[in-house]
């Protein structure tokens, strides 16, 4: 039996055009799962945001919406295509033109976990990868078109903030000795966000005294990609967090001080709803 695809932590009143997304926070790992992988369950586990739901558990509290998933991200990745099918790993899928993370095995339905480790020996029949999209994929963007529909109904606009965590190790190999950012904003280079939302939302985190870069090198995914519309009032930033700020990554759990960057990042949170309170304005009659 499949168990919910999220859990949706609703205000008692929206009062913002802001929603918090955090597609990758996942940790309900289904036994059948587990027992097919060839890894160990902390090693399945390296891909997964863990606990990124937790640190903005505070927005419902400032009238914003948060969709939690429950699947892993190594069970399905929720921030890609539902058509980028890997044909390393899935029965019948054949290679459709060049896609990179296709081919590194992280497509919706992911053949790695982080630093390229299998999750499973041999391929999966077709119908397995299908009854996952069916019981996660859909369910998830279905529940999330619908909660930016809300919004836009509501308020005439809506700011998805899509809540993600990064490897330190992985971003401070890139930072190649300049100062190592501690959060990274995607907008898709402009095409996923007004700019000006994206300005105030780095200076809220600068404000909180963390280290900000923007679209190096994440620029957000299908997530960022697919629901930003900007033209029609619809916008979406992805935010990456650094792992050491806040959870043991050896391990996975969380790091000592987690209740301190808890309550920073809670505080960031309802400066960022601030930035959709009131948006819309009543139409003067005729």
């Amino acid at each position: 039996m499949h168990k919910a695809a999220y859990r949706l932590h609703l205000p008692k009143e929206r009062t913002t055009s802001v929603l918090f997304n955090s597609p990758h926070s996942g940790r309900d790992y289904p036994w059948t799962f587990l027992r097919e992988s060839i890894l160990d369950e902390r090693t399945v586990r390296s891909s997964e945001d863990a606990f990124v739901d937790l640190l903005f558990a505070n927005a419902p509290l400032c009238g914003a919406p948060l969709l939690a998933a429950t699947a892993p991200r190594a069970f399905v990745d929720l921030n890609r295509s539902a058509d980028e099918l890997d044909p390393a790993l899935i029965e019948g899928v054949r290679k459709t033109g060049h896609n990179p993370r296709v081919n590194s095995g992280l497509g919706v339905i992911p053949r790695v976990v982080a630093n390229g480790r299998a999750i499973r020996s041999g391929k999966m029949p077709l119908t397995e990868a299908e009854d996952r999209l069916r019981t996660v994929w859909f369910p998830y963007h279905a529940k999330l078109q619908a909660l930016l529909d809300e919004n836009l109904a509501q308020c005439g606009e809506a700011i998805l903030i899509d809540c993600h965590s990064m490897p330190h190790e992985a971003i401070e190999s890139i930072s190649r000795g300049k100062s190592t950012p501690q959060v990274v904003l995607g907008d898709r280079f402009g095409a996923a966000a007004n700019t000006d939302i994206v300005d105030r939302v780095q200076e809220i985190f600068e404000s909180a005294g963390l280290r900000v870069a923007r679209n190096s090198p994440f620029a957000g995914a299908y997530i960022t990609q697919h629901y930003g519309r900007p033209s029609k009032r619809q916008h979406a930033i992805q935010i990456e967090l650094d792992r050491s700020l806040y959870m043991d990554e050896a391990n996975v759990c969380p790091g000592r001080d987690f209740k301190g960057m808890q309550t920073l990042i809670a505080s960031v949170v309802e400066q960022i709803t601030e930035i959709g309170r009131f948006v819309a304005t009543p139409l003067a009659a005729e």
